[in-house]
């Protein structure tokens, strides 16, 4: 069986290590990023009829500033999103299970909504989304990448697929298990194999990559 290299950062990195573990795949880790807070100032939760949350990383890192915007219902993007903000607090009423487009299907057009975002967001063109950043993810220098061959990575982004490449020599004998396939095109190529994941969640991410781990090249 080979080994799963999983490289988001924490805490999320812990989560699917925890995850991945449990369905009895052996785990290395190397995040490439680090998540810090940024200074941000919250609006006046009067000007919105609901919060959108599409990662969890806001609830961590958006401070004391969160208590003033607790009177707004919530739109989270993914259970853990949805659980994070539970547990700080929030009346959570729409759960998305895909991504940001498919959610925002599902809430009424005339809503007035305050995305608090990462800095690398996804641009998604709507009128009714105002945006506040409240975190980053920064690249980790010199992160302890291991040699690559015969492993299988899981790949969470498109920002962890592009730098992953940046920083991979070698990667014929290297699998990549990506959440979505924007994330497995932006690992370029050169790669044994590249899969994307049924659904852009952890859960179907690691499926993907049990299934790889169990597969030899020429399967």
């Amino acid at each position: 069986m080979k080994k799963l290299l999983i490289l988001r950062p924490e805490p999320g990195l812990s989560d699917s290590c925890e995850r991945a573990q449990a369905i009895g795949l052996d785990v290395v880790r190397c995040p490439l990023f680090e998540v810090e807070p940024v200074q941000w100032d919250a609006p006046d939760p009067a000007r919105y009829d609901a919060l959108l949350l599409t990662s969890a990383n806001a609830i961590r890192h958006g401070g004391g500033q969160l208590a003033t915007l607790r009177s707004l219902p919530v739109h989270a993007v993914g259970e853990a999103t949805a659980s994070g903000a539970r547990d700080a607090g929030f009346d959570v009423t729409t759960v998305g299970e895909r991504d940001i487009v498919e959610l925002l299907a599902r809430i009424p057009p005339e809503a007035r909504l305050l995305h608090l975002a990462g800095e690398n967001y996804r641009d998604v063109q709507d009128q009714r989304i105002e945006r506040r950043i409240v975190y980053r993810s920064k690249e980790i220098a010199e992160p302890e990448l291991p040699p690559l061959a015969g492993l299988v990575v899981a790949v969470h982004s498109p920002r962890a697929g592009r730098r992953l490449s940046e920083l991979a020599g070698a990667r014929s004998e290297t699998a990549i298990a990506a959440i979505s396939q924007a994330a497995a095109q932006a690992c370029g190529g050169g790669w044994e194999r590249v899969e994307a994941s049924d659904a852009p969640n952890d859960t179907s991410l690691l499926a993907l990559a049990a299934m790889l781990c169990h597969t030899s090249p020429l399967e």
